[in-house]
């Protein structure tokens, strides 16, 4: 799974829309999508059918589509919390958006979306992943203490 990490994104991702608009755009200029209008369609539409926000300020938005080639965990994180019907009711800012192909809809999606909520339940983990400051610290987290092999 490829990952793609934006820290401190403001200027657009300032709503829910600008969120998915964000990943979107990082999808389609990484050549991850081929439409970044389906992306952010699905993200949308996801959404739509319950809250994607966890708690502490996390969410986990998601969709798989045939716009989608490879599978890819983009990583927004903004400077300012937006309103996200979080299960916690507070807002917002650091958003792993996994993309999936349609084609790995019932198991890349489904194993990563675990490893991701199985990672962001545990207290010492979330923590570990607010405390970072760099793209190359996130990813270390990520990699060490979240998405482990036999996840993804």
């Amino acid at each position: 799974m490829m990952e793609h990490i934006y820290m401190n994104l403001h200027e657009t991702a300032s709503s829910q829309a600008g969120v998915f608009a964000a990943i979107a755009d990082i999808a389609s200029k990484a050549g991850i999508c081929t439409s970044p209008e389906a992306v952010k369609k699905g993200l949308a539409e996801r959404e739509a059918l319950s809250t994607t926000g966890f708690q502490d300020g996390f969410a986990i938005p998601h969709t798989q589509s045939d716009a989608i080639q490879v599978p890819a965990l983009v990583i927004v994180r903004t400077e300012t919390g937006i309103e996200w019907d979080a299960f916690d009711g507070k807002p917002c800012f650091f958003f792993l958006s996994l993309l999936i192909p349609k084609s790995e809809a019932g198991t890349t999606h489904l194993q990563a979306l675990s490893a991701l909520s199985r990672g962001l339940m545990d207290e010492t983990k979330r923590q570990k992943l607010l405390e970072t400051r760099t793209n190359e610290e996130m990813l270390a987290v990520l990699k060490t203490d979240i998405l482990t092999r036999e996840d993804v």
